[in-house]
C-alpha cells in the first residue's frame, strides 16, 4: 500500500470529485478516445460538456499526443472549457471579460519567434513550435486566482518553465528574468488605444522563482493547444501568484541583474506589486482579498469561498520569500 502524506496545497474533501462523476468521465474518456491520447479524465469531461479544444498543428501532433497526465490538482473540479475560454482578462483585446474571446480569433499565432536576450549563452530567435516538440508535455490542473478576487481550476499542459530557461544557460549575472508580449496593434484591438497601458505588457519574475517546479511555460489547456483569447501560443502560468503575473502571448525573454519594470507596478505602484502572491492577509487597496468567487458560479449563488495563503501552494513557494515582509513585498 502507498500512503501520500497530504500537503497543504492538495484540495479539501469538499473539492474532490464525487465518484459517480469521476466514473462518467472515465465513461467519457473511453467513448472519446481520451486514454490513447493521454488526456487527464477532468479535461476531457469538461470538454465534452461545453465545448471542444482546439485541434493542434499537423506538426506539433505527436507532442500533444503524447501528454503526461501529473497529480497537480487530480481531484480539483475544473471548470467547464467554455468558462475558461470565455471569461478572462486579455487586455490586448479590450477590458471586458468576453472580449478576448470576441476580438481574437483572427490573430495569428503560427509561426512564432521568441527572441531571447541577455545574461545567457545562448541567445537569438527560437522558433516556438521546436522547443514544444523537443519537450515531454504534461497536464497540470492548477488553481486560478484573479486579483480581482475571482477563480477557476483549468487544466494547463506545458512543462515545466525552469526547465525552458536552463536551455539558454543563464549566467551568475541573471537575477531576474522578464518577458514581453507581441505588440501588434493591427491584431490587437486593446493596443489600438483603447486601453491605456504601456505596451507591450511586460512581467518578470526573480530567478528563483522561475525555476520554481510549479512554474509553467504553457502551451496548451484542455489537452490541446492555447486558444487565442487564453494567451495562445505561449503563456506563463504561476498558481500561487495573481493572475496578471502569468504573461500570455510571449515573444521576449530577457535574462537582467536588476529587478525589471513590470506593466501594472508600473500603472499603479501602490496596487499591484512586483512579487503579486496571492495573501489573504494583505487587502487590494479597493477590495478584500480574504475571499474569492470561484467560477462557475451563479447571481444567487456565487460559489464564494475563502482565499488560501500562496492560492494554497504554501508548501511549493513559501520557502522562495524566508524573511521577506511580504506587507512591503506585496
Amino acid at each position: 500500500m502507498i500512503i501520500k502524506n497530504k500537503k497543504a496545497s492538495d484540495c479539501l474533501e469538499s473539492e474532490v470529485t464525487d465518484l459517480q462523476v469521476y466514473l462518467n468521465r472515465r465513461q467519457f474518456m473511453r467513448a472519446s478516445g481520451g486514454i490513447a491520447l493521454g488526456l487527464g479524465a477532468s479535461n476531457v469531461f469538461a470538454a465534452l460538456q461545453s465545448g471542444n479544444p482546439l485541434k493542434p498543428p499537423a506538426a506539433l501532433a505527436d507532442a500533444f499526443g503524447r501528454i503526461t497526465e501529473t497529480s497537480f490538482g487530480k481531484n480539483e473540479k475544473v471548470a467547464p472549457y467554455d468558462v475558461a475560454t470565455t471569461y478572462n482578462n486579455f487586455y490586448e483585446f479590450g477590458y471586458g471579460k468576453s472580449d478576448p474571446s470576441e476580438y481574437s480569433s483572427h490573430f495569428t499565432t503560427r509561426p512564432w519567434t521568441m527572441t531571447v536576450e541577455g545574461e545567457a549563452e545562448h541567445t537569438g530567435v527560437f522558433n516556438l513550435d521546436d522547443i514544444i516538440k523537443a519537450s515531454a508535455l504534461e497536464e497540470r490542473i492548477y488553481r486560478h486566482r484573479c486579483v480581482e478576487a475571482w477563480s477557476m481550476v483549468i487544466p494547463w499542459v506545458g512543462v515545466s518553465l525552469g526547465d525552458v530557461l536552463k536551455r539558454f544557460k543563464p549566467t551568475s549575472k541573471a537575477k531576474y528574468v522578464a518577458f514581453e508580449t507581441i505588440y501588434d496593434p493591427k491584431e490587437m484591438l486593446g493596443q489600438q488605444g483603447g486601453v491605456s497601458l504601456d505596451w507591450p505588457y511586460r512581467e518578470g519574475l526573480r530567478m528563483d522563482e522561475a525555476m520554481n517546479p510549479l512554474a509553467m511555460f504553457t502551451v496548451g489547456m484542455y489537452g490541446s493547444i492555447l486558444p487565442n483569447q487564453n494567451g495562445a501560443p505561449v503563456r506563463l502560468v504561476l498558481p500561487w501568484k495573481y493572475g496578471f503575473k502569468s504573461i500570455k502571448s510571449i515573444v521576449k525573454i530577457r535574462f537582467v541583474e536588476t529587478m525589471p519594470q513590470t506593466t501594472w507596478n508600473m500603472l499603479a505602484p501602490s496596487e499591484y506589486g512586483f512579487y503579486a502572491n496571492v495573501n489573504p492577509n494583505v487587502d487590494h487597496p479597493r477590495w478584500s482579498q480574504k475571499q474569492e468567487r470561484r467560477l462557475p458560479g451563479g447571481v444567487l449563488f456565487p460559489n464564494v469561498i475563502p482565499t488560501k495563503m500562496f492560492n494554497g501552494y504554501a508548501e511549493e513557494v513559501a520557502s522562495l520569500y524566508k524573511g521577506m515582509d511580504l506587507r512591503r513585498n506585496y
